[in-house]
C-alpha cells in the first residue's frame, strides 16, 4: 500500500508541477503583452517620423542671419523666429495633452475601429496650409518672443524627450482616445496624438519655406 501511496503521490506531484508551469507561462504571456502595448513597427514608425521632421527644421533654420530670422513678409505674418518658437513651445504643449489628457481616459480598445487608417491622415492634415487656425495663447509666439538659439534649443531638448518616450513607454497609447477641438480630424488614439506632435513641426516647418519662398526675403 504505501508504494502505491508513493507512486500516486508522485504522480499528482507532477500533475501539479505541469500545471504550476502551465499557469506561469500564461501569466508570463499576459504580462508581456501588458508590458509592451505598442508594437515594435508602430515605434519604429513613430521614431522615424519624429526624426524626419525635426531634420526638416534643422534644414530650414541652417545658417540665417538674424535679418533673415525676423523678416516678415507683412505685418500680420509670423517670421521665422515666430514659427520656430511656437515649435517649440509646441512640442510641451502637445506631449502634455497626451500625459494630462489622452491617458487619463478609461481604455477603451473598442474604439479601435474608429480611428483606422488616421495615422497617416493626421499627418498629411497637419501639412495642409489651405487651413489657418489661431495658436492657443500657451504656444502663441508674440505673447512671449523667444531669442531664435533659445527656440532651437528648446525643441531639440524636448523632441529628444519625445524620441525617448515613443522608445521607452509602457502606456497603452492604442487604446485611450481624445477628441481633437477640429470636427475634420475628429478623435484619435494616443499614438496618434504622437504622430500629431511631428506633423504640427512639418506643418509651421512649411510655414518657414513659405516665408523664405517671399521675394522680399532678405539675402543673407
Amino acid at each position: 500500500m504505501n508504494r502505491f501511496s508513493e507512486i500516486a503521490r508522485s504522480k499528482r506531484t507532477r500533475v501539479n508541477l505541469r500545471l504550476a508551469f502551465f499557469l506561469l507561462a500564461i501569466v508570463t504571456m499576459s504580462m508581456a503583452a501588458t508590458d509592451q502595448p505598442l508594437t515594435q513597427s508602430d515605434r519604429d514608425k513613430a521614431i522615424a517620423e519624429l526624426q524626419g521632421s525635426r531634420q526638416m527644421f534643422l534644414d530650414a533654420t541652417k545658417g540665417l542671419s538674424p535679418a533673415q530670422w525676423n523678416f516678415k513678409a507683412a505685418p500680420e505674418r509670423w517670421s521665422i523666429a515666430e514659427c520656430a518658437e511656437h515649435i517649440a513651445l509646441s512640442e510641451d504643449f502637445i506631449f502634455g495633452v497626451v500625459t494630462n489628457q489622452v491617458l487619463k481616459t478609461p481604455l477603451t480598445p473598442e474604439k479601435r475601429d474608429a480611428v483606422k487608417g488616421k495615422d497617416e491622415f493626421i499627418l498629411m492634415a497637419m501639412q495642409d496650409r489651405s487651413h489657418k487656425a489661431t495658436a492657443p495663447e500657451p504656444i502663441d509666439p508674440a505673447k512671449r518672443p523667444m531669442p531664435a538659439e533659445a527656440s532651437v534649443k528648446q525643441f531639440l531638448a524636448s523632441r529628444a524627450h519625445t524620441i525617448e518616450y515613443v522608445k521607452t513607454t509602457q502606456d497603452d497609447l492604442r487604446d485611450h482616445f481624445f477628441d481633437h477641438p477640429v470636427p475634420v480630424i475628429g478623435t484619435l488614439d494616443g499614438y496618434q496624438w504622437i504622430l500629431l506632435i511631428s506633423g504640427h513641426s512639418r506643418r509651421h516647418t512649411l510655414q518657414i519655406l513659405e516665408v523664405k519662398a517671399d521675394p522680399n526675403f532678405p539675402k543673407n
